[in-house]
């Protein structure tokens, strides 16, 4: 019987899966996992070879670096000024509904991503592991959505950090502050994988120490531990009430679309709860590393979302008018919360904090768009010279080609420029939730070929603990977001142009994107039966065994856990 034969037999007791792995994909690919170290010596390799190599990316991060990646990554400008845009629109009630939803959506991503990507951990996580268990088509429509999303948020967040230091001073131009923040991003991505953890390490530190110490000081404001004295419990939940009338639309219709619109403003400031598996493939043991970040999603999920979105609704009423004002720290919720409670001292404070993250998030998008484009050159889906490193590990010239991208924030500058400025930004936020939507697919089939192959998701080195149910909720909730997120121009005598094609945009791009590769490139979808579930395990199983060996020797094993988490 031959080895693809023995796949498709059910699993039975003495089955060996770490045997089957290796033989398999010796067996398939025409290489042994020795095979790959030619690599090094610069030796022809074959591109699933290339792919459990790591296509030139260093594996220089360890556990504290994608703990802190896993939890600052998503901690950008939406969690801070976002919210308060959300509460205008949604109320109090409305606003921890889309967040109660939104984060259980973000749970169950993660939970797919995790068991897909520990289990193969290659360059471009989901986005690759789409074209073995979808259509390659779907690969690389993924790939160039992903990759224009997460380089035009750059511009975003860059123009974010030129607004914000005009806070305190306006003397000088927004210009200058554009292109300090254009070359600290552009170092942070070229100066190697690690440099960029221990940058994001520390950035990351200083945005959970926030947003902590902003849900601490809430509850005292909202407990009447503030310089007022003044107690407000659950006021604002009675007045101005629990939910929002929706752009004037009376009843209970008006207040489902107040929640609905809450809930797309509560995907938009969630998106990015995937950077961690981006950054598997430059981990020194993605098999023990990505299970442990994911644990932190709990964290993440309950403490920054939930708990913040919760305070806010307790401190700040949903009509007050400073609310959504701008993007500069006097709109966010919680500075209008401590400012009411007569604390002087903290806004600057809360202002430098929101400007650490907005340039922490412009250096991870930017790393996640390179890290996207890197993979779409190893695949063939780009061209292959966007794979080139350097010698210590960075994508150059997919780096250079992304930040170009961030040129877009000096459309800023102008305020005539900020409404083509704020399209790009809508733009980038839907086409960050069809990714999502994608790893719910792409979960589905994986399962299916694991099944249609006679192997257990328990004998993975991860599972998921939510199993098909993850998925089916990411598709029904996301499709529900994408379908009606502008259903606003559908009103009589309510038509935009230009909301039309901010919010519909996206889904007629991906689809473009798909229907070019699919035809040209005349992919076919992969059947459960003739999945690749081999190719590349057995080396990165080799790697798994090799890292645990140094790992015991080093002792870190036997160390306090909180002596774990910063090693």
């Amino acid at each position: 019987m031959s080895v693809n034969d023995s796949l498709k037999t059910p699993p039975i007791p003495t089955f060996k899966w770490e045997d089957w792995r290796r033989q398999n994909d010796e067996d398939k690919l025409g290489y042994t996992t020795n095979d790959v170290q030619a690599v090094e010596n610069g030796q022809p390799q074959s591109h699933d070879a290339a792919a459990a190599s790591h296509e030139g990316l260093h594996q220089k991060l360890n556990a504290r670096h994608l703990t802190f990646i896993s939890l600052g990554s998503v901690i950008g400008t939406g969690i801070f000024l976002g919210v308060g845009s959300t509460l205008k629109n949604a109320g109090p009630v409305g606003l921890v509904s889309a967040y109660v939803i939104m984060c259980s959506v973000v749970v169950c991503v993660m939970e797919c991503i995790g068991e897909m990507v520990t289990f193969l951990p290659v360059v471009g996580a989901h986005i690759r592991l789409s074209g073995r268990f979808i259509d390659p088509a779907i690969s690389a429509a993924m790939a160039w959505n992903y990759w224009y999303c997460w380089s035009i948020i750059v511009a975003a967040e860059v123009s974010a950090v030129a607004v914000l230091v005009t806070y305190w001073t306006e003397k000088v131009p927004s210009a200058v502050w554009i292109s300090i923040a254009l070359l600290i991003i552009l170092a942070g991505n070229l100066c190697g994988p690690r440099i960029y953890a221990e940058i994001e390490f520390y950035m990351a530190t200083i945005k959970v120490i926030t947003i902590v110490g902003l849900v601490i000081l809430g509850i005292i404001i909202d407990a009447g531990g503030g310089p007022n004295k003044k107690p407000i419990g659950f006021q604002y939940w009675r007045n101005p009430g629990p939910f929002i009338e929706y752009q004037g639309i009376k009843g209970s219709t008006g207040k489902f679309l107040g929640f609905f619109s809450g809930l797309t403003g509560a995907a938009f400031s969630s998106i990015g709860a995937e950077m961690l598996c981006i950054a598997a493939a430059e981990t020194t043991n993605p098999r023990r590393l990505i299970p442990t970040a994911l644990k932190a999603t709990w964290i993440r999920i309950i403490l920054f979302y939930f708990c913040g979105a919760f305070i806010v609704s307790l401190v700040v009423p949903s009509n007050e008018p400073r609310l959504g004002s701008g993007s500069t720290a006097a709109a966010s919720p919680y500075v209008i919360a401590i400012t009411d409670a007569g604390i002087k001292v903290l806004p600057s404070i809360i202002n430098a904090a929101i400007l650490t993250s907005a340039m922490s998030a412009g250096i991870g998008d930017c790393y996640t768009a390179v890290r996207a484009l890197h993979s779409m050159a190893g695949n063939g889906t780009a061209p292959k010279f966007f794979g080139k490193t350097t010698s210590w590990g960075s994508p150059y010239i997919a780096t250079f080609t992304t930040w170009l991208f961030g040129l877009l924030a000096y459309l800023g500058v102008k305020q005539s420029s900020s409404s083509v400025f704020d399209f790009l930004v809508n733009l980038t936020a839907l086409s960050g939730i069809i990714t999502w939507l994608c790893i719910g697919v792409s979960f589905l089939r994986f399962r299916a070929g694991l099944r249609a192959q006679g192997i257990s998701p328990k004998s993975l080195p991860y599972t998921s603990h939510l199993g098909l149910a993850a998925a089916w909720w990411i598709i029904g909730v996301i499709s529900c977001v994408l379908l009606f997120s502008g259903w606003t121009v559908f009103k009589k005598d309510n038509w935009d142009t230009a909301t039309f094609f901010g919010n519909y945009l996206p889904i007629f791009l991906f689809v473009c994107f798909f229907a070019f590769f699919k035809i040209f490139r005349k992919t076919k979808f992969v059947r459960a039966s003739e999945m690749d579930l081999s190719s590349g395990v057995a080396e990165f199983e080799r790697q798994h065994e090799q890292a645990e060996e140094e790992r015991r020797a080093s002792g870190i094993a036997a160390r306090p856990w909180y002596q774990r988490i910063i090693a």
